[in-house]
């Protein structure tokens, strides 16, 4: 993370003016974990490519504000400014939101597709592919980082900001929070 802030110092970015390609080189800091142009490989790091840049800036700016609770990410964000947040933001906004190939048994689908219908249609669709505006789109997200989230809100001991988030998910077992999860990993549409 240094060596990118140092490569856009280097570069003369000062106030809300950033360029293209030194908001580019900033990122590449970014593809260290969330992949190249935002898509994950999987495992615990979600694909941010495609997401809505106000929903990316708010996240960004949770964590720097330490208004939401994570591994890594409050640290990182710390060093970046609010304008090199949502410069940020718009650059991952603009790249394609790519489903990443997952399977799930036919008795996680059912099970998640119940629980979905019931907890979690009414923000993120039934396939998480259309999700309302605050919402992010989740349909191919890295189940594994789908079911940590999701535990984070169950737990009382994480700041997680969303109240009817923590309201829904704190009424999921850890089986639903693993169909849900599976559920919508595995939609590519």
């Amino acid at each position: 993370m240094r060596k990118g802030l140092l490569a856009v110092a280097l570069c003369g970015v000062t106030g809300s003016a950033m360029a293209v390609g030194d908001i580019e080189i900033l990122a590449r800091t970014c593809n260290n974990c969330h992949g190249v142009s935002g898509v994950s490989a999987g495992g615990s790091m979600p694909s941010i490519g495609g997401l809505p840049s106000a929903y990316l800036s708010k996240i960004m700016k949770e964590w720097k504000y330490d208004k939401r609770d994570a591994a890594t990410m409050n640290r990182i964000v710390k060093g970046l400014t609010d304008d090199e947040i949502n410069a940020l933001a718009v650059y991952f906004s603009k790249k394609r939101w790519v489903p990443l190939p997952q399977r799930a048994s036919a008795a996680a689908m059912a099970k998640g597709k119940q629980v979905i219908f019931e907890n979690c249609e009414d923000c993120h669709g039934a396939t998480g592919s259309d999700p309302d505006i605050d919402a992010p789109k989740i349909n191919g997200q890295a189940a594994r980082y789908m079911a940590l989230e999701l535990e984070k809100y169950r737990d009382g001991a994480f700041e997680m900001p969303h109240r009817k988030m923590n309201k829904i998910v704190r009424k999921l077992n850890g089986g639903e929070i693993d169909a849900v999860s599976d559920y919508y990993g595995a939609q590519r549409k």
